[in-house]
């Protein structure tokens, strides 16, 4: 089935996080200087430093050290020891950074506070990846991100082998509860509003930048499901159904509708995430992978200075 855009380092990443980089260059510096180090460093001091996992985790966003080299103007050539999305232990090294001391010095916390927030993403997803092997569920991410960092933290949970949900709200037509309380008592069911955005993509057909829209649904009870399924969604949301009432969709699914799939979505956690994959959902998203997770623990240790 066609899926939502699954986000790889591109453009659009590359871009994100330039603008990012700047942020934290603006908050670190405040468009002057790092006064600690040019008061206490040569400028023409040279030496090496290894970015270190202090725990084991999932790598992602390495692609961002070069980013930031680059827009901090830093003399540092970076060697990488790992790539994106390698289980690593504690202790690993990710990479080898050697130049100029001052710029290591400055680049040090923006360079590790990105990486340790994108590692803590891919390592969450890692591990909810792994808790449904075997049920054929997919785990997908969700726009609960932090503002400015989405397609960062979406590329992170790839990394961890978790699947993107929508991007945005450009690139997938998502009905949701709400959007049913703003339509005309007449139109306000489920099935009318799929129709509708069904007929609504027919109009634009051609149109390069929707054509290609999946349609979802969501939907809170059994009888909305079984009124939804024959207008043709190409997925419905489960929004916080329990895992006996989930069996249940799946079923009527499977009688009515076999080619729609199906999400559970809403209060997911570990505890729960095996039992939902049991159920026979195809799709379950989590937001906690990106808005509550840790940051990785990472680190800068010195190797010698000259």
């Amino acid at each position: 089935m066609q899926d939502f855009q699954q986000i790889d380092w591109n453009n659009d990443v590359e871009q994100d996080c330039r603008a990012l980089i700047r942020l934290a260059v603006q908050e670190d510096l405040g468009g002057q200087q790092d006064w600690t180090t040019v008061a206490l460093v040569p400028d023409d001091r040279q030496g090496a430093a290894e970015i270190v996992a202090r725990e084991a985790g999932v790598v992602a966003g390495l692609r961002a050290i070069d980013t930031l080299v680059n827009e901090m103007r830093a003399k540092i050539v970076v060697d990488l020891a790992v790539s994106d999305g390698d289980q690593i232990q504690a202790g690993a090294r990710l990479a080898t950074l050697s130049g100029n001391v001052r710029d290591l010095l400055t680049c040090e916390r923006p360079l590790l506070n990105l990486l340790a927030r994108l590692m803590g993403i891919a390592t969450m997803a890692r591990r909810f990846v792994d808790e449904v092997e075997g049920t054929g569920a997919r785990v997908y991410d969700t726009r609960k991100t932090t503002p400015g960092w989405r397609r960062l933290e979406k590329y992170a949970a790839r990394c961890g082998g978790a699947c993107n949900h929508r991007t945005g709200l450009f690139d997938a037509i998502l009905i949701k509860d709400n959007h049913l309380a703003q339509r005309a008592a007449a139109s306000s069911d489920v099935a009318a509003a799929v129709k509708d955005a069904r007929n609504f993509l027919k109009e634009y057909r051609g149109a390069a930048e929707i054509d290609q829209l999946l349609v979802e649904v969501e939907v809170d009870t059994l009888d909305q499901l079984s009124t939804v399924l024959p207008a043709g969604p190409d997925i419905v949301l489960l929004d916080n159904m329990p895992a006996a009432k989930l069996r249940e969709a799946v079923k009527m699914r499977d009688s009515l509708a076999p080619n729609v799939e199906l999400e559970a979505s809403g209060g997911v956690c570990f505890e729960t995430l095996r039992e939902i994959a049991g159920t026979g959902v195809e799709r379950i998203s989590v937001g906690a992978l990106t808005h509550s997770v840790r940051s990785l623990d990472i680190g800068l240790d010195w190797k010698n200075v000259s």
